[in-house]
């Protein structure tokens, strides 16, 4: 496996949509390859998201751990073409961080709720419904996959901070922050 380099703000790669990923290519050896590597990186970083584009690949790919399930399970996804949809109209506000934004947060708005269609990393079609932080975790890296960053997620950009910032003057008052 191998730490991949992180795309970071700027660079055109994480501005432009990302392709689609051929079904039969998931389950080729070079593409789990490219997966391992993914989650290498992201738990190097370390991080509880990556999508490929922030790895200088366009594809419609996103590997996500945001920390253990309610059942007491490793959240550990890979989420390959998702599709989005959002079921209720609630909205979480948290501060979110990005590995290819270093040192910034911003207090952004997501749906609380989220259900995603995909294939799994053995290419199986696959649907999950996931509330709070692990949608939100969804939302942003789907966002990298259609060329956004979180900071177009912040209704107001007076809510942004560097992370020592954040953490001297916010972080005891505030949702925990998301990173990816």
């Amino acid at each position: 496996m191998a730490i991949l380099k992180v795309a970071r703000m700027g660079h055109p790669v994480l501005v432009r949509k990302a392709d689609p990923v051929d079904p039969s290519h998931v389950p080729r050896p070079e593409f789990q390859r490219f997966i391992n590597d993914m989650i290498e990186t992201m738990r190097d970083a370390p991080g509880v998201g990556l999508a490929a584009p922030q790895v200088h690949v366009p594809l419609r790919l996103f590997v996500m751990d945001p920390g253990p399930t309610e059942a007491g399970r490793e959240g550990l996804a890979v989420v390959v073409n998702p599709e989005l949809t959002f079921p209720g109209p609630e909205k979480i506000r948290l501060w979110e961080g990005c590995l290819s934004v270093p040192g910034i947060r911003g207090l952004t708005e997501r749906w609380a709720e989220v259900e995603v269609r995909c294939l799994d990393r053995d290419g199986r079609e696959r649907t999950h419904s996931l509330e709070g932080f692990p949608a939100a975790v969804v939302q942003h890296e789907t966002d990298h996959l259609d060329g956004l960053l979180f900071l177009s997620r912040m209704p107001d950009l007076t809510e942004v901070a560097f992370e020592e910032e954040y953490a001297r003057y916010r972080a005891e008052n505030d949702s925990p922050p998301s990173e990816d």
